[in-house]
């Protein structure tokens, strides 16, 4: 067995880092991800060009009770209440990271302007803050631009080195699959 050099392990670690924390980008460059850590919590804003128009994308958004479908870590979406456009919707399930998890359990207070925004802000479960805000707005040739911002602080323990990369990981991926699904259903004409 061949020693390993230091500069080969930090290499390694410096590849993993990176890849948790730079911007993602799809193929066509249309997905951007970028967070920043404030204290305990996680700034998000994603930005994607949808290959879909505006009424599906806003289809999609605000299916809510299919999401475990499609969102990662999601096992269960519940509509609790709805009064017109306020709703309250429960998530709960578990978000995955190498060989760690952290639960998802969160009762969200829901307001929607139908075709220009959703915003949804925690109400009860396990995160400490959680708010959230989607804008839709059209774009040409038949595209809509999906806009996010969020602002993520977990009540639960996080392993200090992991536990935010974790974190990023798992909203990267969410945001990634609700914009995959928007194109998914938009390239099967529904």
């Amino acid at each position: 067995m061949q020693p390993v050099s230091l500069a080969r392990v930090a290499g390694a670690a410096f590849a993993l880092v990176w890849a948790l924390v730079a911007p993602t980008a799809s193929a066509g460059g249309d997905v951007v991800v970028e967070m920043h850590r404030r204290g305990e919590a996680l700034e998000v804003q994603g930005r994607a060009v949808l290959a879909a128009p505006m009424p599906l994308a806003w289809k999609v958004l605000t299916d809510y009770e299919r999401m475990p479908r499609f969102i990662p870590g999601i096992e269960k979406s519940v509509i609790r209440q709805r009064q017109g456009n306020h709703l309250l919707v429960e998530h709960t399930g578990a978000a995955h990271f190498l060989f760690f998890s952290f639960p998802i359990d969160v009762t969200l207070e829901v307001d929607e302007s139908p075709m220009q925004w959703v915003t949804s802000r925690a109400v009860g479960g396990n995160f400490r803050r959680m708010l959230g805000r989607y804008d839709l707005s059209e774009q040409a040739g038949g595209k809509a631009l999906l806009r996010y911002s969020g602002f993520i602080e977990p009540d639960f323990a996080l392993p200090p080195l992991i536990g935010p990369a974790a974190l990023r990981h798992s909203v990267r991926e969410e945001f990634t699959a609700m914009v995959g699904e928007i194109e998914r259903r938009a390239a099967e004409g529904r």
